[in-house]
C-alpha cells in the first residue's frame, strides 16, 4: 500500500547494465533484495555478507557473469577497499550502492560499553559512510549514480533499550541529508529507505551486552529488568502484526533503483509513515509523553525509583 505513493515514479530506458552493490545480504531484507535482483537481468549485481554467513548466499544463488557473491564486513577497511577495487577493475564503476548491512543492540545506555558503542556505530554508520566515499569518485566520473541507505523508524524517533541503535540511524539520516545537497549537482541521487516494523525473525538477531543479556534461565534481572521484560515482547508483537515483509521491502528498493529521481525520505511501512508525520506535526513536548504512555506498563517501570529525591 505504501508503494502507491510512487506518483513521482519516472522511468527512462537504460542502454547499459548498471552495477549494483548490496551489503548485508545474509538474512531478512538484504536476502530479499538479493533474491529480487537475481532475476533482474538488466543489472550487474554484487551481493555481500560477512565471511561466516557467505554460505547462505552460495547455497541459494548461482554466480554468473552478471551476479557475484563476495565477502564483506562493512567495518573492515581492507575488505571494503579490496571489494570496490575488484568491482571497478571488472566493470568500471559501481552505479548503485545499497547500504543495507546493520546490527542492533538491545541495551539501555548505561549497559553499553565504549566497545559496544563502536561496534554499533561502525556497522550502521562508519562502514556505510566509508563505502560511500569509495564509490563516489567513479560515480562522479560517470555523471550519475544512486546511494540508497536503509535506515529505520528508529532514525526518526528513538526507543528505550535501543539508544545506540537509534543514535546510529540518526547519524545515518543526518549524513544522508547533507550528502543529498552535496551529491545532487554531481548527478548522484541519495535516498533513505525508512522501514518500521517488518514481519520477520530479525528481532532474534539482536545483540546483548554483558550487562543487558538475560541470565542462564533467560530472565532479565536488575535495575532495568522492567524495560527489557516489556520492550522485547512488545517489539516482537509489533513485528508479527506488521503488514510488511522483507519481500515487500525488496520490491520497494527495486522501485527506488528504477526511479529516475527518487526522493530523499521514503517511509517504507505504514507505521513509518505515521511516525514520519507525527514527528513533523506534533510538538515534541506532547509527542514524547504520549509515546511513553503507549509503551507496555511504562508507568510501572522502576516505580520504586520514580521521582525519588535526596537532599
Amino acid at each position: 500500500m505504501i508503494q502507491l505513493w510512487y506518483w513521482f515514479k519516472r522511468r527512462t530506458p537504460q542502454h547499459f547494465q548498471p552495477v549494483i552493490l548490496v551489503t548485508g545480504c545474509s538474512s531478512g531484507v538484504g536476502l530479499a533484495i538479493a533474491d529480487v535482483l537475481y532475476t533482474q537481468f538488466q543489472y550487474r549485481v554484487i551481493v555481500t555478507a560477512r565471511q561466516g554467513s557467505l554460505h547462505i548466499l552460495r547455497e541459494k544463488f548461482k554466480e554468473s557473469d552478471r551476479f557475484l557473491i563476495r565477502p564483506l564486513d562493512v567495518t573492515s577497511n581492507v575488505e571494503r577497499e579490496i571489494l570496490v577495487k575488484e568491482i571497478e577493475a571488472r566493470w568500471g564503476c559501481i552505479n548503485i550502492l545499497v547500504n543495507n548491512a546493520g546490527i542492533s543492540y538491545r541495551a539501555v545506555l548505561e549497559h553499553m560499553t565504549e566497545s559496544d558503542e563502536f561496534h554499533q556505530m561502525s556497522t550502521n554508520y562508519l562502514g556505510p559512510v566509508a563505502l560511500i566515499r569509495l564509490v563516489m569518485p567513479k560515480m562522479r566520473e560517470a555523471g550519475r549514480g544512486k546511494i540508497i541507505n536503509v535506515s529505520s523508524v528508529s532514525g526518526m524517533l528513538a526507543m528505550p533499550t535501543m539508544s545506540s541503535y537509534s543514535a546510529s540511524k540518526y547519524a545515518l539520516e543526518g549524513m544522508s541529508e547533507a550528502l543529498w545537497y552535496e551529491a545532487r549537482p554531481l548527478g548522484i541521487n541519495v535516498s533513505l529507505i525508512q522501514p518500521g516494523f517488518i514481519r520477520s525473525n530479525s528481532f532474534k538477531n539482536v545483540y546483548y551486552t554483558q550487562k543487558s543479556k538475560p541470565d542462564e534461565k533467560g530472565e532479565f534481572t536488575g535495575l532495568y529488568s522492567d524495560y527489557y521484560k516489556n520492550m522485547a515482547p512488545f517489539v516482537e508483537k509489533l513485528m508479527s502484526m506488521s503488514l510488511t515483509n522483507p519481500k515487500a521491502m525488496s520490491d520497494l528498493v527495486l522501485k527506488v533503483i528504477q526511479t529516475e529521481n527518487p526522493p530523499l525520505w521514503i517511509p517504507a511501512t505504514i507505521d513509518a509513515a505515521v511516525f514520519y508525520y507525527l514527528r513533523r506535526l506534533v510538538p515534541r513536548r506532547l509527542l514524547l509523553p504520549l509515546l511513553f504512555f503507549a509503551l507496555p506498563k511504562s508507568h510501572l517501570w522502576n516505580a520504586k525509583y520514580t521521582k525519588r529525591r535526596f537532599r
